[in-house]
């Protein structure tokens, strides 16, 4: 598995090592992507944790629409702004845990290449240099190799899209924690 993003280090790979495994097949890529994020966790989970509003924090996806009350099963019909080489992904919500923080999806339809893609999501306390909460989010993935890509050429494009998505939800997350005004964690 390909570890991208922010460094990394035992206590990351600890967490890939317990919560981040894909079963993968010869024609698929794996990879996984850390960020760390200046905003308390309860403020990055109640973004990540929204199944039926990705756009809250994904740059990419326009809209969204639900289908399922939310639960284990459910699917979204997500759109997708214009410039990509898609419009359209149906995704299936395969797994939330609000104690643990872990949120699993697999895309099921849509008029894109990722086939077989099946992502974490996992949220994970920390805190920060200046001693405020903060949060690790770690992401990772399994998808099929398009017929004419190689195994670096997808996992670089879909690492390009999650790495955006990741920005996107700190700055997000730490807009919104500078608003709230956070207080140190007291050691």
């Amino acid at each position: 598995m390909n570890f991208v993003g922010d460094s990394y280090g035992a206590m990351e790979a600890q967490y890939i090592r317990r919560r981040h495994r894909h079963q993968t097949r010869e024609n698929q890529c794996t990879s996984a992507l850390v960020k760390h994020i200046k905003a308390p966790i309860q403020l990055v989970w109640s973004l990540v944790r929204r199944f039926d509003q990705p756009q809250k924090y994904k740059p990419f996806v326009s809209r969204c629409i639900v289908k399922g009350d939310l639960g284990i099963g459910s699917v979204r019909e997500v759109n997708a702004k214009s410039g990509l080489p898609a419009t359209t992904s149906t995704e299936r919500l395969e797994f939330l845990d609000d104690e643990e923080h872990i949120l699993g999806v697999k895309i099921v339809g849509g008029d894109h290449r990722l086939r077989n893609y099946s992502s974490i999501i996992t949220v994970h306390p920390e805190v920060t240099e200046d001693g405020r909460p903060g949060t690790l989010v770690i992401e990772s993935f399994v998808v099929d190799v398009p017929d004419g890509n190689t195994k670096d050429e997808t996992c670089y494009f879909v690492e390009a899209l999650i790495r955006c998505n990741l920005k996107s939800l700190a700055d997000v997350s730490e807009r919104m924690a500078v608003q709230d005004r956070t207080e140190p964690i007291n050691q």
